[in-house]
């Protein structure tokens, strides 16, 4: 796929419910096994991994997991690689050193930091003060709920139909398929 440029994606989401989806670790392996399944160059690197953990016998440590999966976002040759994570704020924020939601949240800085033309990050989260202070200095464009014309009666409205036309999000906002950039409303970050 990847060799005729055509476009991945991977979907994570943080779910309060679910312990092993709530951190850094979640995250990655998710993200770097839907990735592979897109792509032969990019199941190699995960192979790699595999491998490097005596085949399965032990589960790799948090830096191996960030490795591959900046490997397997800086291959060259890719077409245009879509991250959409959803519900940033349910990964927990508790006192520890760093929190699971700090992981989280400096993976997504170096991963910006990279400057990779063909990755693309959408996040949706809730407002929060420690995710709004990471991601307002990458953001190119905010997106406020608040400030848009009938939004609160068309978040319950088109709930549903946001989420079939997308694919992406459940959380009722409007996305075109162009996730160029992170964003974040009031209420939610969306994609543009």
């Amino acid at each position: 796929m990847h060799a005729a440029g055509l476009a991945a994606m991977a979907y994570y989401h943080f779910d309060f419910r679910d312990v092993k989806k709530q951190d850094c670790y979640g995250l990655l392996s998710s993200i770097a096994s839907q990735l592979s399944a897109e792509s032969g160059s990019c199941c190699n690197v995960l192979s790699k991994l595999f491998s490097d953990n005596g085949r399965g016998m032990w589960e790799p440590d948090i830096d191996a997991l960030k490795k591959c999966l900046t490997d397997i976002l800086s291959l060259p040759g890719q077409g245009q690689l879509y991250i959409i994570v959803d519900a940033l704020d349910e990964c927990p924020n508790f006192s520890g050193t760093p929190s699971a939601r700090e992981d989280v949240l400096e993976f997504f800085k170096e991963v910006v930091n990279l400057k990779l033309p063909n990755v693309n990050l959408c996040v949706a989260s809730k407002r929060e003060m420690d995710i709004r202070l990471v991601f307002e200095p990458l953001t190119t464009l905010k997106i406020s709920l608040h400030d848009e014309i009938g939004q609160k009666e068309d978040i319950v409205n088109t709930s549903t139909l946001s989420s079939i036309r997308t694919g992406a999000c459940g959380d009722g906002t409007r996305r075109t398929s162009n996730l160029s950039s992170i964003r974040y409303p009031a209420k939610r970050m969306a994609c543009k």
